[in-house]
C-alpha cells in the first residue's frame, strides 16, 4: 500500500510503529490506533479524512470487552457465579433443554445459542432485552457444552439478562458507572445524543465483480450455523454496514455489538482494566485476569471456523498473535476494530477504522500489533541493561 498522512504523535522509540501505520493502513480506512505500554500513552495515530484521535465511529464486537471488563468487576465483587446456571437468576430461559447452561457456557460460547429461528430483526437486534425476551424460548443449536461456536450479535443480551436480573441494574449502567466515567474513556455502551457530532459512519469495503462473486459463492446459506450466527436468517438478512450507523442502535449500545468509541479508548479500556490508568490502581485484581485470560474454547468454531479461539468473555490473542504472551486477550470487531492487553509485555492496544473490508480480512492488524510488540519488548531490554 501508499503511504498514507499520518496525524498524532508517538514516543521516543515508537517511530517504528508510525510508519508501519502509514504503510499498512488502508489509504481510505480513515484509522485510528492508541498504545498503552505499562499504562503510558506511547502511541496515538489517526488518518483519512474526517477523522481526528477524538472521532467516535461504531466499534462492532470489540463492544464484547468492555462488556467483559464490566462481568469481570461483578464476578470479582461476588455479585456473579461463572458456573451457576443462567436460569437460577432467569427461569425462562431454561426452556427448550437449557436448564444446565451456565455463564460461564455463554461467555465461551459454549451455549449453543446463537440466534433464533427464523432470524431477529435489525430492529430487535438493537435491544438486548428484546433479543434476550426472542432467546428465552429458543433451543440450543448444538448440545450446549458440546462444542462452540461464535453468538456475534446475541451473546451478550443473555450475559446482560443474567446481570439485570441478579443485580437489578443493566450491564450498560455497571459499565458506565465503573468503567467508562471514572477513567473517562471515550468508548460507549449507549452513545449521548449530546456526542453525536463526533460520530463518523462506517462504510462498506470497495470490491471488484470478481472479488466479490468469488467471496459469495463461498458464503453458507443464511440457515446454516454460520448464518444464523451472523444475522443473516432473517429477512432481510442483517446488513452490518447498516447497523451502527442507526441512531437506535448507538443509543441502545447493545452489549454484543452495540458500542461506539475511538482506539485511545478501547486501549484505555485494558490498560485500566490490567495495569492502571490515570495514577489509579488496576480494575481487575492479577486472580480476576487470570480466570478471565484463560484459554477456554478453542479448535474449530462452528460458526467462524478456525479464527474462533476464545478465552472467558475475550478472544484468546496469545493464539490470534503468537509473538503475544499466552494469557493476552481483547476483542476485535467488524468494520476492523481491534483490542487488547497482553499482561506479560505490558501492552493495550486499540486500532479502528471506519470501512469494512469485503471479505472480513484486516492484514494490517498482524502487522500494527507485530510493530508494537517489537518497539515494547525493545523498550524494557533497553531498560533492564542500565
Amino acid at each position: 500500500m501508499k503511504n498514507i498522512e499520518v496525524n498524532g504523535t508517538v514516543a521516543e522509540r515508537f517511530e517504528a510503529v508510525r510508519e508501519e501505520f502509514a504503510q499498512a493502513v488502508d489509504p481510505g480506512a480513515g484509522a485510528q490506533l492508541a498504545v498503552y505500554a505499562h499504562g503510558r500513552l506511547v502511541v496515538d495515530l489517526w488518518s483519512g479524512d474526517d477523522v481526528t484521535g477524538e472521532t467516535l465511529t461504531g466499534v462492532y464486537s470489540a463492544t464484547k470487552g468492555a462488556a467483559t471488563v464490566a462481568v469481570a468487576l461483578l464476578v470479582q465483587d461476588g455479585a456473579l457465579e461463572l458456573d451457576q446456571p443462567v436460569a437460577r437468576h432467569w427461569p425462562e430461559f431454561a426452556a427448550a433443554g437449557k436448564e444446565r447452561i451456565t455463564l460461564r457456557d455463554v461467555l465461551t460460547h459454549r451455549s449453543g445459542v446463537i440466534g433464533v429461528d427464523g432470524g431477529l430483526t435489525a430492529d430487535e437486534l438493537a435491544d438486548d432485552e428484546v433479543i434476550a425476551r426472542r432467546l428465552a424460548g429458543q433451543r440450543p443449536y448444538w448440545r450446549p457444552g458440546s462444542a462452540h461456536g461464535y453468538g456475534g450479535f446475541v451473546a451478550f443480551a443473555i450475559v446482560g439478562e443474567v446481570v439485570r436480573r441478579a443485580t437489578g441494574r443493566s450491564l450498560q449502567a455497571h459499565f458506565e458507572e465503573r468503567v467508562r466515567a471514572p477513567h473517562g474513556l471515550d468508548l460507549h455502551l449507549g452513545l449521548p445524543e449530546a456526542l453525536e457530532d463526533r460520530y463518523r459512519e462506517v462504510r462498506p469495503g470497495s470490491a471488484s465483480p470478481e472479488e466479490l462473486a468469488a467471496f459469495w459463492a463461498d458464503v453458507p446459506g443464511p440457515h446454516s450455523i454460520t448464518g444464523v450466527g451472523y444475522g443473516l436468517n432473517s429477512s432481510p438478512p442483517l446488513d452490518q454496514v447498516a447497523f451502527l450507523n442507526t441512531r437506535r442502535v448507538r443509543a441502545l449500545g447493545q452489549a454484543s455489538a452495540g458500542g461506539v468509541g475511538n482506539a485511545r479508548a478501547l486501549a484505555g479500556l485494558y490498560a485500566a482494566a490490567v495495569f492502571g490508568l490515570d495514577g489509579r490502581a488496576p480494575l481487575l485484581e492479577p486472580d480476576t485476569v487470570g480466570e478471565f485470560a484463560m484459554l477456554h474454547s478453542t479448535g474449530r468454531d462452528l460458526v467462524t471456523g478456525d479464527a474462533g479461539q476464545y478465552a472467558l468473555g475475550f478472544q484468546a490473542k496469545g493464539l490470534r498473535y503468537p509473538f503475544l504472551s499466552a494469557n493476552a486477550f481483547g476483542h476485535n470487531g467488524s468494520a476492523g476494530a481491534e483490542s487488547f492487553a497482553d499482561p506479560l509485555a505490558g501492552i493495550a492496544f486499540g486500532y479502528t477504522r471506519r470501512r469494512f473490508s469485503f471479505n472480513w480480512s484486516y492484514p494490517e492488524h498482524d502487522r500494527l500489533a507485530a510493530a508494537v510488540h517489537r518497539a515494547v519488548t525493545s523498550m524494557a531490554r533497553q531498560a533492564s541493561t542500565r
